[in-house]
């Protein structure tokens, strides 16, 4: 990968500022996906009021995992920054968390591909994106908290 060296390394607020804007960046990026899909159900059946009962459902669901969930894993993020002895620029999560990211963008994606034009489809994937995304920004806070 990359030489180690003293040139890679950063502060350990830099850490948590990367790791900070990754939640934003994925919080935001699942909000607009997940309210996208939803109103493609409401295009798709007007009349339906189960799109908005979905976007209730998914904001429901995502307070709910950001306080029992992603709470505590920004929280052990934060502890294992703290902890680093060589606080290099890639460090901001483990390599682990980066291999589940690829893997559940490219799940979303391929659901959300599959969803077009099916109501139901895009009523259970916006909801999963919208509680994906609201936990994420919820659970945000964390990292600004003082320590």
């Amino acid at each position: 990968m990359f030489k180690r060296s003293s040139r890679f390394i950063v502060s350990r607020r830099t850490l948590r500022l990367l790791a900070a804007l990754t939640w934003y960046i994925g919080s935001f990026a699942l909000l607009s996906k997940g309210g996208s899909l939803l109103c493609e159900a409401f295009v798709l059946r007007p009349e339906a009021k189960w799109p908005l009962y979905a976007a209730f459902l998914g904001v429901f669901i995502g307070v709910i995992k950001a306080v029992y969930l992603f709470n505590k894993s920004c929280r052990n993020n934060l502890e294992r920054i703290g902890k680093l002895s060589a606080p290099y620029i890639w460090r901001f999560f483990r390599p682990r968390f980066f291999i589940l990211l690829t893997l559940m963008v490219a799940t979303g994606a391929t659901l959300s591909r599959l969803s077009h034009g099916n109501y139901l489809w895009l009523i259970g994937v916006g909801i999963v994106d919208l509680s994906v995304g609201t936990a994420l920004l919820v659970s945000s806070r964390v990292f600004w908290k003082k320590r």
